[in-house]
């Protein structure tokens, strides 16, 4: 029966508007349904999304639509990080606001998502350089400032003297301003900073409760919180000099200390600096160390160097002296700024050892075995085997976490050293030298000090006649904004000019969801029925910080009454990315895939410029990004193919945690798929209608059977956003009823119309989550009365579900060497006459009887020849 192509340029526009109308994904607080909120990681405005960008809000969406059809409330919202350095950017580049680029951006890539079909409730949408956003946010900080969470302190940060701003030490580039390649200072600056630490042990035990998390994230964020116990050991100066008589060192291995070898300190030690102010030699390689950034993995990718003091330490155990050098790979701000060297257990020692020629000695040998280690061998710091520790701490043959302890005892115990626990998680900087982001409601008074805004004098809004004709924070040149009377005394005073780090913002947004018209930052119930979050979907990019910092953010705003939820997200899931391959142009430059001509297949593809005709490079597969121009923009796929093609291949390709590649070819296969669902549909919908259909032909029979199972399949797996393996079902479910379908609508009886009715409308369900729009236009071709999106999820019959029939394996001789089918109420008999007359176990026989057949009802069947 031929049909008219479903045209998804047509339907699509069609049901988003029905959907609209119908306020169909508006969501109610008072809703008595049980709960169930979807969030994925939101967007920044930077211009205009590309077909990668959504494939983690499809993901969030099949889940909402499911849990929707499952009977829940679902909240699925979507806003903008908006603020950031970007705007800034190009507002010099552009000579236009941060303001109007960003909003323009954020009406270009709504429309863009709303082209794709997304379940959102739209009227929660905020971004957070809305006013009515950064107020609230302005209130929670002096929330946190009243309880304890906010401080001051001097800290070193990165400085850029050409642009006048603190820089990310991700935007340190080879000791270079990433922006204005000017060589980068260490500076001494006073920072806000949030108490993060205060949760420490908290924020670490909890990681254990996230069970809905993946084990990779859970092991990202207990490395970054970083506990560790270990021990302060002072090494005596041979001599004192400076005022200073020690040098403390902290160690999580303080059974390598017979190991050790030398004693390192950071660049930025007191003792380094005291030192400076004498050898400029020294001053000099501490001025170069500064200035290749504070992060650890850019001390960790430098080169290990090193300056020798020419000052020497007694070991604390041992009759011997150990040089002090001054490293540029150790962290003044971990552990005490010092560190002995043990380059027999260490890689980093080893290689700093090597350099400098210093003795590498093993700490690990049986009383008497002087066995020295061989340069170009690195022994292994065991700590869950055995090691050997009985040189100063009296302790035989044991493990090494148990030698650990028992050395910190020993110290403890001769008054050498003193155990401590330790965390790698620092406080929390927020302070950044630029005008888009969230203004510090503080104000500097000479004679007050520091004065919080009164909340009732909030928000602190930001100026719009700024200027970017100067480096450094426009809010610093402001003539007048940052004049302001001292709330306290009412003397002249002066605003604070830094704002808050992005993080912030996006660090509590999920709170905010909850009722964004709320006078408050929150609505202490609604936030409290909402939240966790139940599925959180968003970048493995985002695993550490984002995550970490909106824990912090929950406890906090716990400890200060806007909530009672200690932590933010119960479900986590990080999606992979949709990359696509690369083009170069004859002069280098890249170019868009709507440039390239395509030529040949697999190995012998070619590629022209669409325009000029000459040869195009074919790059690899990449993250699709505009600096490569390997994007394709959502309007592009639906103008083509509609919004549902896409959204069905980029879930179909590859499990949904792992990268996709865009090409044509899927694409159209995908579209290919959904013209067929439609022509089946379409094609036997005017025959078939709803009935009973009880007493069903056994072909009809047969058909519902392989619908309720694939219903059954692939609810389970939405639930666990397999969405590919519920594609490959739905696909498996086509292939199996498509004859029976066409059978009962041309000659079927009424059951079997009933049959193949019911059927059509449980595929059209399994569809709706993935392809909404195409199955609305199906769902309506049945005669259904209301939309899809509205109808309630169908049950299985458990009757249909079990199988009639069981596979056991054959063995021959203890070898399996085929599987037989069944019926499941077979008996001993029957069964083993099946498997005698199998074509494998004739062959074997060569027409021989069996010695012996021996069968395990439902689980095996051994024949012994």
């Amino acid at each position: 029966m031929s049909t008219e192509r479903y045209n998804p340029r047509v339907a699509e526009p069609k049901w988003q508007k029905a959907w609209d109308e119908a306020a169909l994904f508006r969501t109610d607080n008072d809703d008595p349904r049980p709960k169930y909120y979807v969030l994925e990681m939101f967007p920044y405005p930077s211009g205009r999304i590309h077909i990668g960008h959504t494939r983690n809000y499809t993901m969030g969406d099949v889940v909402a639509r499911y849990k929707r059809a499952m009977g829940y409330n679902v909240l699925h919202p979507m806003g903008w990080d908006a603020f950031g350095m970007p705007a800034e950017n190009a507002a010099m580049q552009n000579k236009v606001h941060p303001r109007e680029w960003t909003y323009q951006n954020i009406d270009t890539m709504r429309a863009q998502l709303k082209l794709m079909g997304l379940s959102i409730d739209w009227d929660r949408e905020f971004a957070t350089c809305d006013v009515d956003y950064y107020h609230r946010q302005q209130m929670l900080f002096l929330d946190f400032l009243k309880e304890g969470l906010v401080g001051r302190r001097v800290s070193k940060v990165n400085w850029d003297p050409v642009d006048q701003t603190v820089l990310a030490n991700e935007q340190v580039i080879d000791g270079k301003g990433w922006r204005s390649g000017a060589e980068v200072e260490q500076r001494e600056l006073a920072q806000w900073v949030f108490r993060i630490t205060d949760f420490s042990e908290d924020l670490l035990e909890a990681i254990d409760t996230l069970d809905e998390w993946p084990d990779k994230v859970r092991t990202m964020q207990r490395n970054w919180i970083g506990k560790s116990r270990g021990v302060e050991i002072p090494f005596h100066l041979s001599e004192a000099t400076l005022g200073h008589t020690a040098i403390e060192c902290y160690s999580t291995r303080p059974d390598t200390l017979h190991g050790a070898s030398f004693v390192a300190i950071s660049p930025d030690h007191p003792f380094s600096i005291a030192l400076e102010a004498g050898n400029a030699d020294l001053a000099e390689f501490n001025a170069q160390c500064r200035r290749t950034g504070t992060s650890e993995e850019a001390l960790e990718k430098a080169e290990k160097r090193g300056f020798d003091t020419g000052l020497t330490v007694r070991h604390p155990a041992e009759d011997r002296l150990l040089p002090v050098w001054v490293g540029n790979f150790v962290l003044m701000d971990y552990g005490t700024g010092a560190v002995f060297g043990c380059p027999a257990h260490d890689q980093r020692d080893l290689d700093f050892a090597r350099k400098y020629g210093l003795p590498v000695r093993n700490a690990f040998f049986l009383p008497g075995d002087q066995t020295p280690v061989e340069d170009e061998a690195l022994v292994p710091p065991k700590t869950d085997t055995v090691v050997y520790v009985d040189h100063f701490a009296g302790i035989g043959e044991t493990t090494g976490a148990d030698g650990i302890e028992r050395t910190i005892d020993w110290f403890e115990a001769h008054g050498k050293g003193r155990g401590v626990t330790r965390f790698r998680l620092r406080d929390w900087g927020i302070s950044r030298q630029r005008y888009w982001g969230c203004p510090i409601p503080i104000i500097h008074c000479d004679d007050c000090g520091l004065v919080p805004v009164p909340k009732d004098q909030l928000p602190v809004r930001l100026p719009d006649d700024i200027s970017f004709d100067r480096p450094g924070n426009p809010l610093d040149h402001h003539p007048t904004w940052k004049n302001v009377d001292c709330p306290s005394c009412g003397k002249p005073a002066r605003r604070e000019t830094d704002t808050m780090d992005t993080f912030v913002d996006s660090s509590w947004y999920f709170a905010r969801f909850t009722a964004p018209q709320e006078d408050a930052p929150t609505d202490p119930k609604a936030a409290n029925a909402w939240l966790p979050v139940d599925q959180y979907i968003g970048g493995i990019e985002h695993a550490i910080l984002h995550l970490l910092y909106s824990r912090f953010f929950a406890r906090a705003m716990t400890r200060t009454g806007h909530m009672d939820v200690a932590e933010p997200f119960k479900g986590l899931f990080t999606q992979g990315m949709v990359v696509h391959e690369t083009y170069r142009g004859e002069n280098g430059d890249w170019l868009d895939p709507s440039q390239v001509r395509i030529e040949g297949h697999d190995d012998e593809r070619r590629a022209f410029d669409a325009e000029t005709g000459a040869a195009v490079t074919i790059g690899g597969l990449e993250k699709m990004s505009k600096s490569k121009k390997n994007t394709i923009g959502p309007e592009d796929i639906t103008q083509s193919y509609g919004a549902d093609t896409a959204r069905w291949f980029m879930l179909s390709d590859s499990p949904p945690d792992r990268d996709v590649e865009w090409t044509d070819a899927g694409a159209e296969g995908a579209h290919r798929f959904i013209q067929r669902l439609w022509r089946i549909v379409a094609g036997a919908a005017p025959s078939i209608g709803p009935g009973d259909p009880s007493g069903a032909s056994d072909d009809a029979t047969a058909m519902r059977k392989a619908t309720h199972k694939a219903l059954k399949g692939v609810g389970e797996d939405f639930a666990r956003l397999a969405f590919n393996k519920a594609i490959a079902r739905i696909h498996e479910l086509v292939n199996a009823i498509a004859p029976a379908v066409d059978k009962a609508a041309r000659s079927g009886a009424d059951a079997d119309r009933a049959a193949a009715h019911e059927t059509l409308s449980i595929l059209v369900q399994l569809v709706a989550p993935i392809a909404p729009h195409l199955a609305e236009e199906c769902w309506a071709t049945l005669g259904h009365g209301d939309m899809v999106a509205r109808a309630p999820w169908p049950a299985f019959e458990p009757g249909l579900v079990a199988d009639d029939t069981i596979t056991m394996p054959v063995q021959i001789n203890g070898k399996k060497r085929g599987e037989l089918a069944v019926a499941r109420e077979a008996d001993k008999a029957d069964v083993e006459a099946s498997a005698l007359a199998l074509d494998f176990v004739q062959r074997h026989l060569n027409g021989a009887a069996p010695k012996k057949v021996i069968v395990v009802p439902g689980r095996i069947i051994n024949i012994v020849a």
